[in-house]
């Protein structure tokens, strides 16, 4: 079935992509409207034990406070041999507020684990509808917020906690970071946002450019919104930390990477974070990659284009935890004059 495009004319898909974008078709969620929410919740997800495959990672469930009390089922994913503190990762799902569950784009965390020994925990945050805003974000803040204080029995250092998300996923992850930062809460060393859902507004020139085409388009995004923030979707009445792109103030953020396809919806809101991160004086590295639809690198690793999109997010990373953590400079005490 043919849908019209009635916005303007959007980028060409690349080339490879483009070839594999059919095979995604029948479980792609374009023109998503409400009614067709369960249809998609319904489809069969990798499980976390196919993504481990072989490796020896170990996958243990906790069952936490979440937002005003309710429980929380949290997972924490790391290396069987894990002894020294080491960097730890949050990871919040994708899913457009709607749908997916902890352990959607989980095959990042098994390969972080095993590359950096990194402890990773991925939270089971309450989704709309059926929880609205600010129910899906307050509950990735108490996860976070579990996470930290209860560090040193995970055996992660503190000082090392990376957040990290993608789509929906990043759009929790970045609203996150603006509550810990807002209220003095964990202190994170970075935020990791791939392709994030960032602005329930859906006045961007690449918001109208994908409309019954790729893999999450105009309708889907807006039913995604609606779903999470009802009649306030679009108005005044709408907070950063749901929709983080409405921030004023962006400074005091920890160092960022963003990346974004070219040819999907959340491309100019997730330019348009990066650079009030710079207007605001932060550290920020963007990456735009051209033609690719929304999910590609996870839905296509094998493309091209996917393994130099992986490539560049995990060097990132690696970078980061390579610095060195600052330590307050000492002053040297004054010399006595003669």
């Amino acid at each position: 079935m043919s849908h019209p495009k009635t916005g303007p004319k959007p980028p060409p898909f690349e080339p490879e992509l483009a070839a594999i974008l059919p095979r995604f078709t029948p479980f792609a969620p374009v023109n998503m409207t409400a009614d067709q929410i369960e249809k998609y919740r319904a489809m069969p997800s990798p499980s976390m034990a196919g993504q481990i495959g072989g490796r020896p990672v170990q996958c243990v469930d906790f069952t936490i406070p979440g937002y005003q009390g309710a429980d929380l089922i949290i997972s924490v994913i790391s290396r069987k041999d894990h002894v020294k503190p080491g960097p730890g990762i949050y990871h919040i799902h994708g899913g457009g507020m709607v749908m997916a569950d902890r352990f959607a784009g989980a095959h990042d965390l098994v390969t972080w684990a095993m590359k950096f020994d990194a402890v990773c925990v991925t939270v089971e945050y309450r989704r709309a509808p059926e929880n609205p805003d600010p129910i899906p974000v307050e509950d990735c803040y108490a996860g976070l917020q579990w996470m930290a204080a209860h560090a040193g029995e995970l055996r992660i250092n503190p000082e090392r906690i990376v957040i990290f998300g993608g789509s929906a996923g990043g759009g929790l992850s970045a609203g996150t970071t603006l509550l810990a930062r807002d209220r003095k809460g964990p202190k994170l060393f970075g935020q990791l946002l791939q392709c994030p859902m960032l602005d329930d507004r859906n006045q961007t020139v690449s918001s109208y450019q994908f409309q019954g085409t790729g893999i999450w388009d105009r309708l889907s995004n807006l039913t995604g919104w609606t779903a999470l923030l009802g009649d306030r979707r679009g108005t005044d009445n709408v907070s950063i930390y749901a929709a983080p792109a409405r921030a004023l103030d962006l400074s005091g953020l920890p160092p960022t990477f963003i990346d974004v396809g070219a040819a999907e919806v959340f491309r100019d809101e997730a330019v348009a974070y990066a650079s009030a991160i710079w207007a605001a004086g932060g550290d920020a590295e963007l990456h735009v990659w051209g033609g690719a639809f929304h999910g590609f690198s996870q839905m296509a690793p094998d493309a091209a284009i996917s393994r130099a999109a992986n490539a560049a997010r995990e060097a990132w990373l690696e970078r980061l935890l390579s610095r060195e953590l600052r330590k307050p400079v000492e002053q040297e005490p004054a010399e006595a004059g003669p």
